[in-house]
């Protein structure tokens, strides 16, 4: 029997996430615009809240198109508010448009997202090596200054533990325990 991390092992959905995406290293733009739509909406929430929603928020989201999201305006804005399929928080909607916003900015500025976030970790991934969950920290250095500077091109819902939830989520920083069989994979 394969050994993971202790959370992926309480659902079947963290079980697939854990085992085929997470900590993976994630380089497309509209797939990296999409974690962090999610890592915001989760603010305050389990990650198993979003992970059962996250099929409706790429058909509400129109699949994390940057420029469709960035086009929303406020009839469309009421229209997700009234979807039961996402979570209906206005303040995090609005980031949501707001942030599509400031990843197109990004793009033209850096060449790519990609480009941008992956230099917060100098291009690599972070590879840590934690015996136990509880050694695993909520933010870091790069996560606070991460959360800084995307905070100053405008981007919301984007606080330190939130960057280092995405960081987590997109590869990259590996914190898959040492003892999981992805640790070794990625």
């Amino acid at each position: 029997m394969k050994q993971r991390c202790p959370w992926a092992r309480k659902n079947p959905l963290y079980l697939a996430y854990h085992d085929t995406e997470w900590g993976t290293p994630v380089h497309d733009d509209r797939k990296l615009f999409e974690f962090l739509i999610l890592e915001g909406a989760q603010a305050g929430l389990s990650w198993l809240t979003i992970l059962r929603k996250r099929e409706s928020y790429r058909e509400a989201f129109d699949h994390f198109d940057p420029r469709e999201v960035a086009a929303y305006g406020s009839r469309k804005v009421g229209d997700l508010l009234r979807n039961p399929g996402i979570i209906r928080n206005r303040r995090k909607i609005e980031a949501a448009v707001r942030n599509a916003r400031a990843v197109l900015t990004v793009q033209e500025e850096a060449g790519s997202f990609d480009r941008y976030i992956w230099s917060f970790v100098a291009g690599t991934p972070i590879r840590n090596a934690w015996q136990s969950i509880e050694e695993v920290p909520v933010s870091t250095r790069e996560s606070v200054a991460m959360a800084r500077d995307l905070r100053k091109r405008g981007f919301a819902f984007v606080g330190p533990s939130i960057c280092y939830a995405f960081m987590q989520a997109v590869g990259m920083v590996n914190d898959h325990m040492v003892d999981c069989f992805r640790y070794g994979e990625l």
